[in-house]
């Protein structure tokens, strides 16, 4: 399922969102500085938990920061799991 998720990013509202089965999942962003983002939350709703859904969430982010050169600080506890389980 995975690989048929759109990742859309809104920096506007800071945060890179995905509907699948009409179901929005969110993760979402601060900007703490010019160069650093912490990602604070990530929300999916329980008919898409299991499914990777907050994985494809995290990959964007990361590619997001990674492609802008941004540290980024895990304040979600999904985040932070996220990356002991994917460390780049």
């Amino acid at each position: 399922m995975s690989e048929q998720i759109q990742v859309e990013h809104n920096p506007q509202n800071q945060c890179f969102s995905a509907v699948v089965d009409g179901h929005q999942a969110v993760l979402e962003y601060r900007t703490v500085d010019e160069q650093t983002l912490d990602f604070c939350h990530t929300f999916v709703p329980d008919t898409l938990r299991g499914k990777g859904v907050a994985a494809v969430l995290a990959k964007a982010a990361f590619a997001y920061a990674k492609e802008q050169q941004l540290k980024v600080i895990p304040s979600c506890s999904y985040i932070a799991t996220y990356i002991q389980r994917y460390p780049q």
